[in-house]
């Protein structure tokens, strides 16, 4: 185990954020903390971070690192108007480091961004800012890593340029990465364990497919002519856009796409419809 958290609560005066959360992380993993805005996963991370205190608690991080725990919170707090160099020489001061030019392009190399660029850091798009966040992040080579809403305002491009950086960094170099998101979707491929925070407790821990298998209610179908489609019109199913939502009851989802190959309709994907009510309710520890 890497980072053990046990029992975190966290109040501000009558308002409870964090009620006896405890995580479990073992080392070269990804774990997804899933919940609504406003349900605690920021607070958890400055604590995990040590930028505030929990009212009770304990937190180990099992590290002979100099940096045991690296993170974003929120957005990364980056200087606009100095260039990356600039931006990753100050963090360097900081964290008691000398920016070598050989730091300077493992860093930049490692998160996947050019050392030819000069020009101030304001002019970067978001996905470049949130891999410069992480350069720095990395830092004194932290054991665990935490991501505040790491795919807040990317576009699809970049989410999945950034997923991909995220299993890199994970299977390459062992770190633990704890990411949080109040979208479902962001971390379905992503996270090897979800756990599902909701006003301020951890309701459901488990293996991402698991959890999110259980709290399908739906089937987006895609394909050319669905709606012409008998067994899709016999569970009806609506038909939106060339794509086809259903619910089936009385049949499996396997056997509905078999019977559309069968009818020789085109399907060209299949994505489960997560019920969040359902993900966020309900017992599972």
């Amino acid at each position: 185990m890497i980072l053990e958290a046990r029992k975190i609560s966290k109040s501000y005066g009558s308002l409870e954020v964090l009620n006896n959360v405890t995580l479990e992380c073992l080392k070269g993993r990804i774990y997804g903390l899933i919940g609504a805005n406003g349900t605690g996963k920021t607070t958890l991370f400055r604590i995990l971070l040590g930028l505030i205190k929990a009212d009770s608690g304990s937190i180990e991080i099992n590290s002979q690192g100099k940096k045991p725990i690296g993170g974003i919170i929120e957005k990364p707090a980056l200087y606009g108007y100095l260039s990356a160099y600039g931006n990753l020489k100050v963090f360097t001061q900081i964290q008691g480091l000398n920016l070598t030019k050989e730091l300077y392009s493992q860093s930049m190399q490692q998160v996947g961004l050019s050392t030819n660029r000069t020009d101030a850091v304001k002019n970067y798009s978001l996905g470049m800012k949130q891999r410069l966040g992480l350069a720095i992040a990395l830092l004194n080579n932290p054991d665990c890593l935490v991501l505040d809403e790491p795919f807040s305002g990317l576009d699809p491009m970049g989410i999945i340029a950034l997923h991909e950086l995220i299993k890199k960094l994970s299977s390459q170099n062992e770190i633990t990465i704890i990411i949080s998101s109040h979208i479902v979707g962001e971390l379905t491929d992503l996270c090897d364990t979800l756990y599902v925070l909701n006003e301020g407790k951890i309701i459901k821990k488990g293996a991402s497919s698991e959890l999110l298998n259980e709290s399908i209610s739906a089937y987006k179908i895609v394909g050319n002519n669905l709606e012409m489609s008998e067994v899709l019109q016999s569970i009806n199913a609506i038909f939106l856009n060339k794509s086809a939502f259903v619910s089936p009851e009385t049949i499996s989802i396997s056997e509905v796409l078999q019977k559309l190959i069968e009818e020789g309709r085109e399907v060209t994907a299949c994505i489960p419809q997560t019920d969040l009510k359902a993900l966020f309710g309900g017992e599972k520890i």
